[in-house]
């Protein structure tokens, strides 16, 4: 048998030996040292001396010191935290009041939760459950249909390894050698464009079939409105917010009402205004950092002072003889041979012609004309919505924005923050998981939800996922290497060139191939051995990698819903009510793999949803 033969039966071997059960780390492993073994076989060699050996230690030593893996850890731990915190039931019930009106309220509710929490989480097991604990009984319980359910369930739950900060991201940009975070920036709109779609799903389904989703009984959508509120508005205003204001200036009748037995205090009416100006300063916190980072953040700083320089006296050139060397070193000024080996280095950097040419990113060149009337028609918009809230909300909208503001806010916070400081180039992806993991040990602690056998709980399991990701990539990595040197990889390269295909047949065979191994396979196997075979191609039909790899991601969120694997459902069977049958969850998720499908070729026909954020951000 040929080397390339050999090739393609490790990679058939692979897939076989896989879904019998085996580990897939040390199944990678094995298979590249049976087979590297005869690839670097040379007759009258001791086995001991063969070169299998040594590409197993390089290999390993190179996914160790892969800078980006260290942020893998401090992602998982971030998610382990929050999720051994048990900070998402107050989320769930303030959610589900504030859509109660919505069609299949308590769907929409579980779709936003499951997406919310899956950006802060990252890990699809772990939402799933705690939706399937929190969100599935009570939809049964309303007679919502089986199957929209746990659709909307295992389907929200894998939005988490799509939106950033994702740990399949991170896998892929290690393997592809991209950029983690223009990956972040160009995976952001299409994973809410994606769960954009699935709400739109939901709710036309609700509307169209009202028997699936019935209404909620008025007991269970009644806000819970506190006493003492009700007493306020019968002293001031039925407006919340002229009687927080009016209560703040002149506070003698709400500090005469009782709240728990004990009188208003001039804290808790500050404290309840604050609740009420959240919306006010979300809207003007927004409207100042867009206008910061397109207006003000490109323009240049003020130029450093000149440096004084002293005219050198001919008697003084003895002296001056060091601090011209030290300029000319230091690159302030040109000796004869830099001169002429400045070509040389121009040759070696790229065309000589894009020296002097602008390489800054469009948010660099300042805001373009129209961005003003924009921004002054999307202010005005705000101005009107906030002017209509404010002039409506009344005790149960106030209680809703409370609830919003005490259980959303403070993850929404630390998600917005990691994300910024990683979009925005303050820190490194390492760097803003580390600030993500410090916050979610925050949270828990200031929920009071977090002891230590919890916080032991999340660090093993944080190690035991961050293992199993590393061996992951050293068996990758010795199993590619083999896979190329006996010649595997170059067969199928040959292969596809040889069928002329166009750029979008290459795209539509390539995207196949990965929705077809979602089937059996998940996604980590998918990536660290199928998609490093589709990278060396890319390049000769001219596709982008970001575009590509944000398609991968899309697509591998049918390898969660794709049965026989399908790991969601199995993992929602396991909290479910004992007559809920793993067919008819089955049944739930294969509608939003067509939208899986659909929103690919959505991302295809309109790229610049993919690749408008991170182009803006850091140039072509």
């Amino acid at each position: 048998m040929s080397d390339p033969a050999l090739g393609l039966l490790m990679l058939v071997l692979i897939v076989v030996v896989i879904m019998l059960g085996f580990p897939t780390a040390f199944t990678l492993m094995g298979l590249g040292m049976f087979f590297g073994f005869f690839a670097y076989y040379r007759a009258g060699e001791s086995w001991a001396d063969n070169h299998i050996f040594d590409l197993m230690v390089q290999r390993t030593y190179g996914a160790m010191t892969n800078d980006v893996l260290i942020s893998i850890p401090l992602f998982v731990l971030m998610g382990y935290v929050m999720e051994r915190g048990a900070l998402v039931d107050k989320m769930f019930y303030s959610i589900q009041l504030a859509f109660r009106r919505v069609p299949a309220s308590l769907a929409v509710a579980t779709l936003i939760v499951c997406t919310f929490w899956g950006i802060a989480s990252g890990l699809v097991g772990a939402v799933v459950v705690l939706m399937g604990v929190i969100a599935f009984n009570p939809m049964l319980k309303a007679g919502y249909d089986v199957k929209l359910a746990s659709g909307v369930i295992t389907a929200g739950g894998t939005l988490g390894i799509l939106i950033p900060p994702s740990v399949m991201i991170i896998v892929y940009a290690a393997v592809a050698g991209q950029s983690v975070v223009k990956l972040y920036a160009a995976a952001m709109f299409p994973g809410f464009f994606l769960a954009f779609l699935y709400l739109v799903y939901i709710i036309g389904w609700a509307l169209l079939n009202p028997k699936i989703a019935p209404k909620l009984p008025e007991s269970e959508t009644r806000v819970p409105i506190r006493p003492w509120i009700a007493d306020l508005q019968q002293a001031y205003s039925h407006k919340m917010l002229p009687a927080l204001l009016t209560a703040a200036v002149a506070p003698s009748r709400a500090m005469a009402l009782t709240m728990d037995g004990a009188r208003v205090s001039y804290t808790t009416i500050l404290k309840n205004l604050g609740f009420a100006l959240v919306p006010l300063v979300l809207a003007l916190a927004t409207l100042w950092a867009a206008w910061w980072y397109v207006v003000i953040h490109p323009q240049p700083d003020a130029p450093a002072p000149a440096a004084i320089t002293e005219r050198v006296q001919p008697g003084d050139a003895g002296t001056a003889a060091p601090e011209e060397e030290k300029l000319e070193e230091l690159g302030a000024a040109q000796s004869g041979s830099a001169k002429q080996s400045e070509p040389e280095v121009l040759q070696q950097m790229g065309n000589a012609d894009l020296q002097n040419s602008p390489t800054n990113a469009p948010v660099d060149a300042g805001p373009p004309p129209e961005f003003y009337t924009y921004f002054a028609f999307t202010a005005a918009i705000i101005a009107l919505m906030l002017f209509y809230y404010y002039w409506t909300m009344g005790a149960a909208q106030f209680e809703v924005l409370r609830l919003l503001t005490s259980s959303v806010m403070p993850l929404g916070i630390l998600t917005a923050v990691v994300l910024a400081v990683i979009l925005l180039g303050i820190t490194t992806a390492t760097e803003s998981a580390a600030v993500g993991a410090a916050g979610a040990f925050l949270l828990a602690f200031q929920a009071r939800t977090l002891d230590w056998k919890r916080t032991k709980e999340a660090v093993f399991l944080t190690a035991k996922t961050t293992s199993m990701v590393c061996w992951l990539f050293v068996g990758s990595a010795l199993f590619s290497a083999v896979f190329a040197i006996l010649g595997g990889q170059a067969l199928l390269e040959s292969w596809v060139l040889s069928l002329n295909l166009t750029p979008v047949q290459f795209m539509i065979l390539s995207q196949a191939i990965i929705f077809i191994l979602g089937w059996p396979l998940e996604w980590t196997e998918i990536i660290v051995i199928f998609v490093p075979i589709f990278l060396p191609m890319l390049k000769h039909f001219g596709i982008d990698p970001i575009l590509w790899g944000v398609l991968v991601f899309v697509n591998l969120q049918a390898a969660f819903l794709s049965p026989p694997v399908a790991m969601s459902a199995f993992y929602l069977k396991g909290v479910a009510p004992s007559h809920v049958t793993l067919n008819q969850i089955f049944s739930g998720m294969m509608p939003y793999m067509v939208i899986v499908i659909i929103c690919m070729v959505l991302m295809y026909i309109w790229p610049g949803l993919t690749l408008w954020l991170p182009n803006y951000l850091y140039g072509n």
